[in-house]
């Protein structure tokens, strides 16, 4: 995955992705976040955020302590359904139903969570996936008679990936 910069519309749309969160205390006078203009957000409230905010929320601590705002969990994308899914057959699932920006997503997690087991799956998951792009790319003729549902299931690197393989191939 290429580094990213500040102007990036991709890491821009991968903060904005919604993260599932549990609020650690109280809040005051949020509640619009969860959709209750005026309330206050309580402690053990459940609140899907944008990343970027759940990140900030989660790792600034209150007042010096080291009680932060809220926890954060995995996304629906990064499961363990869909990763059990991605260990048995990684071709068969659609990562971009999961997130537009499925790779990118499983990046900026890991970087909050320390899950070696999601590293080699994802890892895995881009190599056996990277193979199948590069060899439609270069036979993409085949893609007719498959109609256009798998390239539906890649994601915006492994569109990226197609384009430049089928690119690369068409100027030999």
């Amino acid at each position: 995955m290429a580094a990213s910069s500040y102007y990036d519309l991709n890491a821009i749309l991968t903060d904005s992705q919604k993260i599932p969160c549990t609020f650690e205390l109280t809040v005051p006078s949020l509640g619009y976040l969860g959709g209750n203009a005026g309330e206050d957000i309580k402690s053990g409230a459940k609140l899907e955020l944008p990343l970027w905010l759940g990140e900030m929320l989660a790792v600034n601590r209150i007042g010096g302590s080291d009680k932060s705002f809220l926890t954060m969990d995995m996304p629906a994308a990064l499961s363990k359904r869909v990763v059990n899914a991605l260990k048995a057959d990684p071709k068969t699932v659609s990562v971009r139903q999961q997130a537009p920006l499925f790779y990118a997503l499983g990046a900026r997690m890991l970087e909050l969570f320390d899950e070696e087991e999601l590293v080699e799956v994802l890892t895995d998951t881009f190599k056996k996936r990277a193979i199948d792009v590069a060899d439609k790319a270069s036979n993409s003729r085949n893609l007719v008679s498959e109609g256009t549902d798998w390239m539906k299931g890649l994601d915006e690197e492994e569109r990226a990936l197609f384009k430049t393989a089928h690119e690369g191939g068409a100027s030999v």
